[in-house]
């Protein structure tokens, strides 16, 4: 269909309007989710079809909608909410609906305005291409037609995914210089259709990206946190939930994992949060090195920046916008960590909508299609076996923000009935300074089980020692509330050694000095090595002749053990520590 001609005959006139809900009476043509530009003194404020009755459509408007009269011209697009794809995506910082807020701070100045939208990716910047097929080639969607270098990663430039059709490649583009609109290939499909490939490519948010054959998840994603990666692992390609109160430290937890996390790829997602923890993440992040490359933390890293001051309908782009671009990643074989902070935020952008729609409201009048929008959203992770026998995969990672820190709140609960490990944050641990804050007690994870047929080639055995583990702390966890109504000498002394063991793994294992430049990241290697020791203490049956004594012993052995963590284990002192520790629970044995 002709542009010109679709563009006359989707045309519409605002009829009413409610916050960013904006009814149009509309003659022609549209779609559901279709953009649409709604003017207001001559600004084109970006908004999306959610609903369609006859000739009268709703729009939910991603801009500050003060001024829209009765009667104000609507243009409607002809195309979905869409994400551009291509080379210079990382390192970026975008809003929501993938403006590049550098840009957009350089045009305008440091305060947004309205209906302003540049292209996400540079126009002018030339990149080295590299071709990867050759004349009379036939490709299908998602095959790789060459690549370019972008930072340390080699960016594989595909047939886009919008392509139905086999294509029988026509012609390519030598290697060179570049710019992402120039052609790079062409073609022509068995129908006699002709195609232009460049380096950039356009995709529908609201569709998953997958292009390939998924597996279930199977490779560890170390993060250097102990109680993570030991007693709550999560998989490459899985999903998990960190819920926590306010100051609970669910913004802490995901710096540490966007930082050291076994990943190619990082996507934050500020979605909601408050604009003063997003401006520390954009002034910190740059000089930050990652510390499995030594390059900066910036360069394999992309941030979707939606703040609370921002409009609320544009949270919801920004979850979609963050899981395509990560989705893009995954298909070229490399493994993707989504942050998405915070997916309450989300939902309360749900809930006024819904009220505004007039549907009829579910539990605390969130909408009742919250589920499957949660479940949906993670669903889009896991692990894609792509052509050639590479792998990628896309680990999800969604922080909420429960009122009161109610876990029983529907954000929650949606969330842990989908996701693959959950770790819930206690205020009371932060406040007495224990981090990470993370609950072992009400934390829990499905993939222990394929972590430990891994970890068992270190030590055998490993899921049942963790599930002991489990033990010591939930009984010692009981044994302490005892000791606090009736004492210590109220309690037998075998018990007195149980609470003992859960205090100093407690203590000296789950808990680490995010400011000790060894602590702040346990490797695994040296993860196993600290939990043979524990594993040896939990299994020692010590034997003392009163209360006292055995906390002699245990304060003295905490000390010991605690030492071990800002020590290198490449280290004489680490050795010789670790030896003494050894020696002293086969001692008492």
């Amino acid at each position: 269909m002709d542009k010109n001609l679709k563009q006359e005959h989707t045309q519409g006139q605002v009829c009413f309007a409610f916050g960013n809900l904006v009814r149009v009476r509309f003659r022609g043509v549209i779609r559901q989710g279709e953009m649409a530009h709604i003017f207001v003194k001559g600004d084109p404020l970006l908004s999306e079809v959610i609903e369609i009755k006859g000739d009268e459509a709703k729009l939910q408007v991603f801009e500050d909608t003060q001024g829209v009269e009765f009667g104000a011209r609507v243009q409607f697009l002809g195309h979905l909410l869409e994400a551009e794809l291509g080379p210079g995506l990382l390192s970026t910082v975008f809003d929501g609906l993938q403006n590049p807020l550098e840009k957009v701070a350089n045009k305008i100045g440091v305060y947004l305005e309205r209906g302003v939208m540049l292209p996400p990716l540079d126009r002018d910047r030339k990149w080295e291409f590299a071709p990867q097929v050759k004349v009379g080639d036939v490709v299908r969607r998602g095959d790789l037609l060459g690549t370019v270098p972008e930072g340390r990663f080699s960016h594989r430039i595909m047939v886009h995914f919008s392509c139905s059709q086999e294509i029988k490649i026509t012609s390519i583009a030598k290697g060179g210089a570049y710019t992402i609109d120039e052609a790079i290939a062409e073609g022509i499909d068995p129908r006699g259709v002709e195609y232009r490939f460049t380096m950039l490519q356009k995709w529908p948010v609201k569709m998953p990206l997958h292009e390939g054959k998924k597996i279930r998840p199977h490779r560890m994603m170390d993060t250097g946190l102990r109680i993570v990666d030991t007693q709550f692992p999560v998989l490459k390609g899985g999903t998990f939930c960190s819920p926590g109160p306010f100051g609970a430290g669910k913004t802490v937890i995901q710096h540490h994992l966007s930082k050291y996390s076994s990943v190619d790829i990082v996507v934050i997602v500020a979605c909601g949060e408050r604009a003063g923890e997003v401006v520390e993440v954009l002034k910190t992040f740059p000089q930050l090195e990652d510390p499995h490359t030594k390059d900066p933390l910036m360069k394999r890293t992309t941030i979707i920046c939606n703040t609370s001051s921002m409009p609320v309908a544009a949270r919801e782009s920004s979850i979609y916008m963050g899981a395509t671009i990560a989705e893009y990643y995954r298909q070229m074989g490399l493994d993707v960590l989504l942050l998405a902070d915070s997916t309450s935020r989300w939902a309360q952008a749900m809930r006024e909508m819904s009220g505004r729609l007039e549907e009829i409201p579910g539990e605390e009048a969130f909408p009742a299609y919250l589920g499957s929008r949660i479940a949906a959203f993670y669903e889009r992770a896991g692990v894609l076996q792509l052509k050639g026998g590479k792998e990628g995969s896309l680990t999800i990672g969604g922080s909420v923000s429960p009122a009161g820190g109610n876990f029983e709140e529907p954000v929650t609960q949606a969330s842990l009935s989908v996701v693959g490990a959950f770790y819930g944050l206690s205020r009371a641990r932060s406040d007495a300074r224990r981090y990470p804050a993370i609950d072992p007690l009400i934390s829990w994870t499905k993939y222990l089980e394929e972590v430990g047929q891994e970890r068992n080639k270190v030590l055998f055995g490993w899921t049942s020692s963790i599930q002991r583990a489990h033990w010591m702390l939930k009984h010692g966890d009981e044994i302490g509330k005892r000791m606090e109504v009736v004492g210590e000498e109220g309690i037998s002394l075998e018990d007195m050694v149980i609470y003992l063991k859960s205090e100093i793994y407690e203590f000296c294992y789950l808990q680490q000095n995010a400011f000790d430049p060894e602590d702040a990241y346990c490797p695994s290697s040296k993860q196993v090595e600290l939990f043979k020791l524990m594993d040896q203490l939990f299994s020692a049956k010590l034997s003392f002749d009163s209360h006292d004594e055995a906390r002699s012993f245990f304060l003295s052995l905490q000390n010991q053990m605690k030492n071990l963590n800002f020590l290198s284990p490449k280290s004489e002192n680490y050795l010789t520590s670790y030896r003494e520790v050894q020696q002293r629970i086969e001692g008492l044995t």
